[in-house]
């Protein structure tokens, strides 16, 4: 049986772990509507999220889908930014576990 690990869900909300995952989802699309939108508000945003995430009371938001062309026609779902923050948080806290091996 593998390794358990615990109280990961109370260090997804720390505020230095949610910067660090607004810095690595907006890396390359910082300039993009909503990462703009967001970034305008950082500071209440992260806080709002560090709040429903404790509060276990986070929603995630609609996928905006698209169609791209290159190299066929294919269907994307893109997750709201705020969503992709809380996506990168998440992964901060468990790629560590798979690199342990």
């Amino acid at each position: 049986m593998g390794k358990r690990y615990f109280h990961i869900y109370e260090q997804i909300h720390q505020p230095l772990n949610l910067w660090v995952a607004y810095q690595r989802a907006r890396r390359g699309k910082r300039y993009q509507p909503a990462v703009a939108a967001f970034e305008y508000e950082r500071e209440q945003n992260l806080l709002a999220l560090e709040s429903e995430l404790r509060e276990q009371t986070y929603q995630p938001g609609s996928y905006h889908n698209f169609y791209i062309h290159e190299p066929k026609r294919r269907l994307i779902s893109a997750a709201p930014f705020r969503d992709r923050v809380v996506h990168h948080a998440l992964g901060n806290l468990i790629e560590p576990l798979f690199d342990l091996g």
